[in-house]
């Protein structure tokens, strides 16, 4: 499951971005990706969807909603925990 988890955020992340997915590291972050605000709500949306899941971020506030948005690998591991939680 992680492995398919890592995959779709990653390929989320790189259409939001304009990017190659193979350019979206676990290092990377959304700035170092060329991502703005807009670019990171429309991520968040789209992982909702594509896992069903809803995801505590505000953009107004984004560090207060304990979704780390600081890397890539923190918004796997994140959503990683959000899809566990949900199946339990």
């Amino acid at each position: 499951m992680a492995q398919e988890v890592e995959a779709k955020v990653r390929a989320i992340i790189a259409e939001q971005a304009g990017c190659d997915p193979a350019e979206v590291t676990p290092d990377s972050s959304p700035e170092s990706l060329g991502m703005d605000s807009m670019a990171l709500v429309e991520t968040v949306f789209a992982i909702e969807e594509a896992f069903d899941i809803e995801v505590p971020f505000n953009a107004n506030t984004p560090e207060e909603g304990g979704f780390d948005i600081t890397s890539v690998g923190a918004i796997i591991r994140a959503v990683e925990d959000l899809v566990r939680e949900r199946a339990a």
